[in-house]
């Protein structure tokens, strides 16, 4: 083997100079970077690349910084984010929001706790009134306990009550009493001044309603009554 020498080839000397040059190196890094752009020309059928740089060359590109930014706005476009919409002087205004009415609960010094779901319009009921009402009656966590309204037919049997505490729970007395016709009222009733005894109105007639309300008397019970009638 032998090795070309510059001084004995002139021409050499002349290529050297030229690939050291930093116009070839510009050339050569220019074209470089045109290497590693998407190719919008298609491969020949003829020309068989290898797989492996396929794959390689396809796994950079689709995570590459500008695949993932790409990827990214396509997602937001398909699921109807628009930048023009979420900015705040081209977005919709807001529906005004209506604040939700707040039930005031009130507590009595009995213990007994009182909610006006609706305040009735007629006369008001005075101790010692006898009154017409629906009821239904429930324990503090929801279970129904009986109700003078059929929960499938809706069909009512009012009950006419006393107010007097000595013929009804006396925590009931105390919801009736001022309230208006056709109001209704909600209120849990402390055992101390509920069913203390078995004679207290109001109960039900049947034996199985009456055993299942007798069964919770030594726990709070919640009342939703509503004001038919002053007899």
């Amino acid at each position: 083997m032998f090795s070309l020498k510059a001084s004995t080839f002139p021409c050499l000397s002349v290529i050297s100079q030229f690939l050291n040059s930093p116009i070839w190196q510009m050339e050569a890094l220019s074209f470089q970077s045109l290497l590693q752009l998407p190719s919008t020309i298609r491969t020949p059928s003829y020309v068989e690349q290898p797989k492996n740089t396929v794959a390689k060359n396809l796994d950079e590109r689709l995570h590459s910084p500008t695949a993932k930014r790409l990827q990214r706005r396509l997602l937001l476009q398909f699921m109807g984010f628009c930048p023009i919409l979420s900015h705040p002087v081209f977005a919709a205004p807001m529906p005004e929001m209506k604040e939700p009415q707040v039930i005031r609960t009130l507590k009595l010094p009995s213990g007994v706790r009182i909610q006006e779901i609706v305040e009735g319009q007629g006369s008001a009921a005075n101790e010692g009134d006898l009154v017409e009402i629906n009821y239904v009656c429930r324990r503090t966590n929801g279970y129904f306990v009986h109700s003078t309204v059929d929960q499938f037919s809706g069909e009512s049997t009012p009950v006419i009550l006393p107010l007097d505490e000595k013929q009804i729970i006396a925590g009931l007395k105390e919801v009736l009493v001022g309230m208006r016709i056709g109001g209704k009222r909600r209120a849990l009733i402390p055992p101390y001044v509920g069913y203390i005894n078995e004679n207290l109105k109001p109960i039900p007639e049947e034996f199985g309603p009456r055993r299942s309300l007798l069964s919770h008397v030594n726990e709070p019970l919640i009342f939703e009554v509503q004001l038919l009638k002053v007899l």
